[in-house]
């Protein structure tokens, strides 16, 4: 009875404190509440102590939902949780999670919930609750218009609602949703990017029920989820050979079509499966006319089951955002495929998996509508392109095929019987299925959480799955990689000439040491040389090479150990590169020019020598092919009855003496006799012809 007349007493003088103005000032419905609860005979039953007011008025809300009043609420979490989840540091964060997640799963199973203004609302306030959840923290709590909340608070709650966000995709769909609020996600952007996604539900809805594909291809569940090209002013062009057809095109959850327009109608619709292991590749390309490559507005698409590659093409007048639009929903679904195919996900499992991707799509819309200036990074919002990209991605794949399989094993086990804790997460399948969308082989989707709709999923409360495991260390690697990839760009520079200059300072250290070997090659110092070249024959006799280069290893290792030791703290030493003359664009011209004739030469020079080793193999030219033929016959009687030593040996008197002052005449008599003979070679005959071309005009 104290403990109840205390918190009665508590919840009066909180509601008449004047402290408390942003409860009062602007009425509110959550300010209505909040009197209720401290006005109502059964606070006692209402108020948890543990929880901030906020987080109070967020579990009454949830008990509401529910039908489930609060106090029993909590004997389920303390009778359910693990002591790791209850400890009273963590204690009231986990408890709001798990009436949030008990009163979403629920709340969800509703058609068209995404239309009650009052669950977007309470699922905002749920992440204003989870950043002060605890009672100690209500004094910094303000429920107000300006509320914001952080990418923590967001990348918790919003998952919950497989259509609203994913644990992978989260913190970069934050990022889009608070470019222009300075980090903080603010209640006016989350509820119009809700309505963009009700708005992009009933696009897909109508596109579905849409006579746009035939009967036999809507027959197996194929969902229409994008198309573009509708409008004769933004056509899509189809390049395939010598070949363009302006036309549209249809993206569904298995495949591509396109549909060339005629004069009042489409064509019949060409399919390009993405669904099956026919080693596509879909990639950014540029096109052009009359097949030069101008634009970079198009898409490749080639596989084993085509001729030739199909380019498709979005013209647009600035920008390639379109296409880029295009290619990354494209190779969501070939991605959320081939993570099928790798995994042999089957049944309920593999419907859950192209939700995933479907629902990705429906965001990306939805963001779309309400994006700022900055153009959106569209691989980076959908769950398989991110894999693709992210250093470790394979083990997020990895990490969601073991959810997915556990899940398939788990489904019909009651929530409550998982690890002696319940955990709650809504399936994409079933969010897909309740919004009116069948998939192949998975019936209705729908299901009451008592009949096992709810399941382990992404998120369990107050642990980290393993699949948020593996997220948070690819997006550590991510972090170290991107800082990388800015001192990589920081240091790309124009002009031949300057780069050039780089390389050259770069291959500083390189050169004196070949300078250097060279030096001793040509005995321009005898002392040096000698010395170099008895310690070499010492070193072959006693075998000592493989020392010698683990000792190169260890003191190259030392170095960098050294120089990490006496540079700590410092700033990375700069490269200081005198740059030359500045050339205009004449210049630059004349210097690629002649660059790339330097290149050609060299090319010829590589074909003369192949050409003249086939002449030699083929007796084209028999006394040269003679003579390398004794040649290659000694050279193997050295290497059969020779120990491997003195061979070794033998080779590197006769290359490092050979312009020793004893030998140099000889080497240059030599050597001259070889240019002859080599010169003598003729090169093998080359009959250039060119390919038919077959391509349509």
């Amino acid at each position: 009875m104290a403990v109840a007349s205390k918190t009665i007493n508590m919840l009066e003088g909180i509601v008449r404190d004047s402290s408390f103005k942003w409860l009062l000032g602007n009425r509110t419905p959550f300010d209505e509440e909040f009197e209720e609860m401290g006005k109502s005979p059964s606070a006692q039953r209402n108020w948890i102590s543990e929880l901030s007011p906020v987080a109070n008025v967020v579990v009454h809300r949830c008990s509401k939902i529910l039908g489930i009043p609060t106090i029993e609420l909590q004997e389920s979490f303390n009778i359910e949780a693990s002591d790791s989840i209850k400890r009273p540091s963590v204690y009231a964060r986990n408890f709001l999670e798990y009436c949030c997640f008990r009163a979403l799963a629920l709340s969800i199973q509703v058609n068209g919930h995404l239309s009650d203004r009052k669950l977007r609302r309470l699922t905002f306030d749920m992440m204003v609750a989870w950043e002060s959840p605890a009672a100690s923290s209500h004094p910094s709590v303000s429920v107000d218009e300006d509320v914001s909340v952080g990418v923590e608070a967001f990348s918790r709650i919003a998952p919950a609602v497989p259509l609203v966000s994913n644990v992978v995709v989260s913190e970069n769909l934050f990022e889009v949703l608070t470019d222009s609020t300075g980090g903080r996600l603010h209640f006016f952007v989350y509820e119009k990017y809700i309505a963009g996604l009700e708005r992009a539900i009933k696009r897909l809805k109508a596109q579905t029920e849409s006579s746009l594909l035939s009967a036999d291809r809507l027959s197996i569940g194929e969902k229409i989820l994008e198309m573009d090209g509708t409008l004769t002013t933004q056509p899509v062009l189809e390049h395939v050979g010598m070949s363009t057809w302006p036309g549209r095109l249809i993206l569904t959850d298995h495949a591509l079509y396109f549909e060339a327009l005629r004069v009042v109608s489409f064509d019949k619709p060409k399919r390009y499966d993405l669904s099956e292991d026919l080693k596509q590749i879909v990639k950014p390309e540029l096109t052009g006319p009359w097949g030069t490559r101008l634009f970079d507005k198009a898409v490749l698409y080639k596989s084993i089951s085509l001729s030739e590659p199909v380019f498709m093409e979005f013209p647009e007048l600035k920008g390639h955002d379109r296409r880029d639009y295009w290619l990354a929903i494209i190779r969501e679904i070939l991605y959320a495929h081939m993570f099928i195919r790798k995994f042999q996900i089957n049944g309920i499992e593999r419907d859950e998996i192209l939700s995933k991707a479907v629902l990705g799509i429906l965001r990306v819309q939805a963001l779309q509508e309400i994006a700022s200036t900055s153009p959106l990074r569209f691989e980076t919002l959908l769950t398989f392109n991110l894999c693709d990209q992210l250093p470790g991605g394979d083990l997020i794949l990895e990490a969601l095929a073991n959810m997915s399989c556990s899940r398939e094993s788990e489904r019909n086990i009651s929530p409550r019987s998982v690890n002696g804790r319940e955990m709650y997460s809504v399936s994409s399948l079933a969010m897909i299925s309740n919004l009116g969308f069948v998939f192949r082989g998975s019936g209705s989707g729908s299901s009451s959480p008592t009949a096992g709709a709810l399941v382990l999923g992404e998120i369990s409360v107050g642990q980290t799955t393993s699949l948020e495991q593996a997220i948070k260390e690819s997006r550590n690697s991510y972090k170290k990689v991107a800082v990388a990839q800015a001192t990589v760009d920081g240091v790309k520079l124009d002009g031949i000439d300057t780069n050039m200059a780089v390389m050259k300072e770069l291959f500083l250290p390189l050169t004196e040491i070949g300078n250097l070997v060279l030096s001793l090659f040509l005995w321009d110092d005898p002392s040096r040389s000698s010395i170099f070249c008895l310690v070499g024959i010492f070193m072959i006799c006693r075998e000592y090479l493989s020392y010698a280069l683990a000792l190169m290893c260890i003191s190259i290792a030392v170095f960098m150990i050294l120089t990490k030791y006496f540079n700590h703290g410092r700033t990375a030493q700069e490269v200081k590169v005198m740059t030359p003359p500045p050339m205009n664009t004449v210049e630059q011209l004349l210097a690629v020019q002649t660059a790339i004739s330097q290149v050609e030469g060299f090319i010829q020079d590589g074909n003369i020598v192949l050409l003249k080793l086939r002449a030699l193999l083929m007796s084209i030219y028999p006394r040269a092919s003679e003579r390398f033929a004794v040649a290659l016959l000694a050279s193997a009687l050295l290497v059969v009855f020779l120990p491997a030593k003195y061979t070794l040996l033998m080779v590197f008197l006769e290359v490092f003496t050979r312009y020793s002052p004893p030998r140099r005449a000889s080497t240059e008599r030599w050597m001259r006799r070889l240019r002859e003979w080599w010169f003598s070679i003729p090169a093998a005959p080359v009959l250039v012809e060119r390919e038919k071309d077959d391509k349509r005009k």
